[in-house]
Formats: C-alpha cells, sequence, structure tokens
C-alpha cells in the first residue's frame, strides 16, 4: 500500500478553524489554497486527510 501515492489538494481556508486543524494541514506539507502534494497511501496520512475533509480533496488516487 506505501507504494502508492495520494495526491491531496487544499481547498478551503485554515483562517478561523482551530489550532488542531491548522497543523493538520501544515503537517501534511499545505500552506497555500489549492496547492496539491503528493504523499505516500498510508494509513496515517489518510487519518489526516479524514480529519479535515472540509479543506482537503483527495485528486487522484485508489479509492479502496
Amino acid at each position: 500500500m506505501a507504494d502508492k501515492i495520494l495526491k491531496i489538494r487544499y481547498v478551503g481556508s485554515a483562517i478561523g478553524r482551530s489550532e488542531h486543524q491548522k497543523r493538520i494541514v501544515r503537517g501534511l506539507g499545505l500552506r497555500k489554497l489549492n496547492q496539491v502534494v503528493e504523499r505516500p497511501d498510508t494509513p496515517e496520512i489518510r487519518g489526516m486527510v479524514a480529519k479535515v475533509p472540509h479543506l482537503l480533496q483527495i485528486v487522484e488516487g485508489d479509492a479502496s
């Protein structure tokens, strides 16, 4: 599973969000809106994305 790549897009601003949510976004390496980063498809990364689904979007990747 770790050889697969997730492309994650930052679609919603973290302004006015909790510090915890801001740290999750920064932990994924996202800084600017509409920025796309590639991260390994691991349960840890999927969990981070699941915590802030209103701020992030998975652009490509397996739906499994």
